[in-house]
């Protein structure tokens, strides 16, 4: 991918910045990683010391004024070196976070969002139930006011950074049956009745992801995000830019296949040749670039739309399905070309392939994107 008409100075010595953080501290302990099932806490203080957690949060709480394309650029870095996992929960206060930004009590932003930034506190967002996924307007969680606080029972699951996360942003039933009966409320991690089961996943092994439980938790009333169940809307608003940083994620995890594969097709000789050399390899890596040029493309070309203050949840929608369909088919192209090679443990090409479903799922599927487009359009 080049550079485009999007970026200018600033963003490319940031990219330099992440480029040279990720290649040193991240590539060289990913497979550690994930054996282990995490990563160091010490990685969320680093990336805060670079402006990578602060990206876009008013200086007040330590974030850095920044446009999109800065997040952009964060996401695509840490995804050259081909772990999920790591941008998953590295990133997972860009969707915990934001709510608590766009809706919180002065007080409540004060107390939190310095720790978050600074990589003290680790983010999660807890919004899908063991009962069902995209269904938000239909969660079961509930909240009740007792006094100056709200009881929270109920469970939610496959929550990114679930069974590290100081601060969770949880969906929560204050009202009636439907969207109109949605709040949001902070849950910090230490509060009694909150338990916690962490699950094993088929890709995504360095980010930890949970089920939690709430048994009558006691959450303060101030930690309420917004009015008492106008929640749906918060929660909508957050999809957006997660839809967007997916799909900058998958492009580059693309990109990494397409890379490693011309490395990897330069050195394998095949029939006295290098692999390369065969045209229908030069046609795999051709129908690679052009299916990442053109995500690239409707990315910053959205990711410029959003900053100007359009809101084209359509073509959001859409392009999260292009990504995840480029990232799955580049993945295969890798897989294929490397052969063996491809297939075995400790390569990117390999936990890139293994994760291309959970990148299919994950911030809505592509099933529920394309319904979600079509009723955007009037159709």
């Amino acid at each position: 991918m080049t550079e485009s008409l999007y970026y200018g100075e600033e963003h490319a010595a940031f990219r330099d910045t992440v480029r040279r953080w990720v290649a040193t501290e991240i590539e060289p302990y990913v497979d550690r990683w994930e054996k282990a099932g995490e990563f160091p806490r010490e990685l969320y203080r680093q990336a805060a010391e670079l402006g990578i957690l602060g990206l876009g949060y008013p200086e007040a709480y330590g974030g850095i004024e920044a446009d999109i394309f800065f997040e952009i650029i964060a996401f695509q870095e840490v995804a050259r070196a081909g772990a999920g996992g790591v941008n998953a929960s590295l990133f997972s206060h860009t969707i915990g976070a934001p709510p608590i930004k766009f809706a919180g009590s002065e007080a409540l932003k004060a107390r939190l969002l310095p720790a978050i930034l600074s990589g003290e506190k680790i983010s999660a967002l807890a919004i899908t139930e063991p009962g069902g996924g995209s269904d938000v307007a239909n969660l079961q969680t509930s909240a009740r006011r007792d006094g100056d606080d709200y009881v929270v029972n109920g469970s939610k699951t496959f929550i990114t950074s679930g069974m590290r996360a100081d601060v969770i942003t949880v969906a929560v039933r204050t009202g009636g049956a439907g969207k109109n009966g949605v709040s949001m409320l902070v849950v910090e991690g230490d509060t009694p009745g909150l338990a916690r089961t962490p699950l094993e996943k088929t890709g995504w092994l360095s980010s930890d992801t949970a089920t939690l439980y709430f048994e009558d938790c006691r959450v303060p009333a101030g930690n309420l995000l917004g009015e008492e169940n106008q929640g749906f809307r918060l929660i909508m608003r957050n999809f957006n830019m997660e839809r967007i940083t997916l799909a900058a994620a998958c492009a580059a995890f693309a990109q990494v296949c397409l890379d490693d594969t011309v490395a990897y097709a330069r050195e394998r000789h095949t029939f006295g040749v290098p692999l390369i050399q065969h045209q229908v390899v030069r046609h795999k890596l051709v129908d690679m670039a052009m299916r990442i040029n053109a995500t690239q493309a409707m990315l910053e070309n959205l990711a410029w739309r959003c900053e100007r203050g359009e809101n084209p949840v359509a073509e959001i929608c859409m392009l999260k399905n292009m990504a995840t369909l480029t990232l799955e088919f580049c993945a295969r192209e890798a897989v294929q070309t490397h052969g063996g090679a491809g297939y075995l443990r400790g390569s990117k090409i390999e936990r890139i392939n293994r994760e291309v479903r959970v990148n299919a799922i994950g911030g809505g599927a592509e099933e529920i994107m394309r319904d979600l487009a079509a009723r955007q359009m009037g159709w």
